[in-house]
């Protein structure tokens, strides 16, 4: 790299860094010189402070609109941005009806594409010149789905009333859907080309169940061809009700000023009687499955290794977080650090935690070359094992403690941080200085806790294993393992022939 370029990139992260700093956490009272010395500990030439970072969460105004919705508004006045995000739970496609795959998700791209008082073009055309961005998701699985809206505050409420007639007046045009449902087969072709995606589907299926809603990741052929603007129109007057909702608002607002006008302009957003009742959600699996999903000529191997663990209000969520920080969380973590520093089987291998309103999941992974498939799923279980059977050491549990209180911290400087801790607080009923306590949470994971929720949720004779590959190379070396159950790209049961 050009000397002076590095110079530059180096001078921005430390302007950036020293600037950061004091927005980002609240240092503890000053202390005297010799117990400040105390605190750094040098590593090589970098000055680590072995003090917990503290830090304080701007706490939402809160308020329940006449029709129902939860608010949560965050006044940030040091830059002329609002951002909005409205959750409405029980509409996401966790509740997509069985029949239906991906109607949640359709419904909410559908939505932006014509009210009944503008159409698309007049929309884009409309939020364009405003220099605003209207949008939203409804990821695969989840029980919720989200509308955004962001934009200058001076013509805050030219912006938002295009959002609210979006939300309260979407009209479903049929050339609309017509031209969405021909760019959603195309991308459902291109999904079943996509080891990743075929991995994620299969170890979904091995853990909720085939006919479990956790365990429908897109729609289907026939699902999105059967769509008419009459269905989403039903599924949108159902399930977007306002009493399941929540707005949060974060950036340069008055709280005061700015409920009274939410209550005008979401006036039309009448409640009903719709409440939300999460699927009943499996045991974790108790003995180890293998599923191969067969994928001739690949040279690679997708691998998933895992279970069922908790969901986000279990007292075990930041234990688990931490045990993953070590075993998996980060290019530093045990399995990155084996199988790619040490073996060199993959240009990495991770762990994560998934965990919303239903029990999710805790789970492994790596793309690694076919040839070494076997000994890629032995050193898995290597590291199982001994994050399960060997007590961390103390440093390690230190770094991983501090690396993760780190990077909360450093999430603090994203306005869209600070809008989702409010929102998770408001979701799973947490305490309003949940977020100010969570360094100290972290911190006060002990090496016992990080054992004991290893042994509980990552069992090696437990864990499920799904494989995407070429089966004639890779399926002898998964039957190490036990039997292993084979499974066509489109999903079907292939021949238990290949390999045999």
């Amino acid at each position: 790299m050009n000397k002076n370029i590095h110079f530059c990139i180096r001078l921005l992260l430390a302007t950036c860094l020293a600037a950061a700093l004091p927005l980002l956490a609240q240092a503890p009272p000053q202390q005297e010189a010799g117990k400040k010395e105390a605190a750094l500990v040098r590593l090589n030439k970098a000055p680590i402070s072995s003090e917990v970072v503290r830090v304080h969460i701007p706490k939402p105004v809160k308020a329940t609109l006449n029709n129902g919705v939860h608010v949560l508004i965050i006044e940030d006045h040091r830059f002329p941005v609002i951002n909005t995000e409205l959750v409405i739970n029980g509409a996401g496609p966790l509740f997509d009806p069985a029949s239906e795959p991906g109607l949640a998700q359709m419904t909410v791209q559908l939505m932006r594409q014509g009210t009944t008082t503008r159409n698309s073009k007049q929309l884009a055309e409309e939020i364009d010149a405003l220099g605003a961005n209207i949008g939203g998701n409804a990821a695969a699985a989840s029980p919720e789905l989200s509308l955004t809206a962001s934009g200058l505050s001076d013509n805050f409420d030219q912006w938002f009333q295009i959002a609210a007639d979006i939300l309260l007046h979407p009209s479903f045009p049929a050339d609309e859907l017509d031209q969405l449902k021909q760019r959603t087969l195309v991308q459902l072709r291109q999904q079943r080309t996509n080891p990743a995606f075929l991995a994620q589907e299969r170890f979904a299926k091995a853990l909720y169940g085939d006919s479990h809603p956790a365990a429908v990741l897109s729609a289907t052929n026939a699902s999105v061809a059967a769509m008419t603007p009459d269905e989403l129109a039903k599924f949108y007057h159902e399930r977007f009700v306002p009493q399941n909702a929540v707005l949060a608002i974060a950036g340069d607002v008055k709280p005061t000023e700015i409920i009274a006008k939410l209550n005008k302009w979401l006036a039309d957003w009448k409640k009903t009687d719709l409440k939300v009742s999460m699927p009943e959600v499996p045991s974790a699996q108790s003995a180890t499955r293998l599923f191969l999903v067969d994928r001739p000529g690949s040279v690679q191997t997708n691998l998933l290794l895992g279970n069922l663990a908790i969901d986000r209000r279990d007292p075990d969520y930041v234990p688990l977080q931490v045990m993953n920080d070590i075993l998996g969380g980060s290019a530093a973590a045990r399995l990155f650090m084996n199988l790619r520093e040490d073996k060199g089987y993959t240009y990495g291998a991770y762990s994560r935690v998934s965990a919303q309103q239903y029990r999710g999941t805790l789970i492994a992974n790596s793309e690694v070359r076919s040839d070494v498939t076997q000994g890629a799923v032995t050193e898995f279980f290597n590291e199982f094992q001994r994050i399960v059977g060997e007590t961390v050491s103390a440093d390690e549990l230190q770094k991983a403690k501090r690396s993760m209180v780190a990077t909360f911290a450093l999430s603090l400087e994203r306005p869209a941080s600070i809008l989702n801790f409010a929102l998770t607080s408001e979701r799973y009923g947490f305490a309003d200085d949940y977020w100010d306590k969570y360094p100290d949470q972290i911190m006060a994971v002990t090496a016992a806790d990080v054992q004991r929720v290893a042994k509980k949720y990552l069992s090696p004779g437990a864990v499920q294993i799904v494989a995407v590959a070429d089966a004639s190379k890779v399926k002898p070396m998964l039957e190490k393992w036990g039997s292993v159950t084979l499974f066509a790209a489109d999903g079907s049961p292939a021949k238990a022939t290949v390999g045999q």
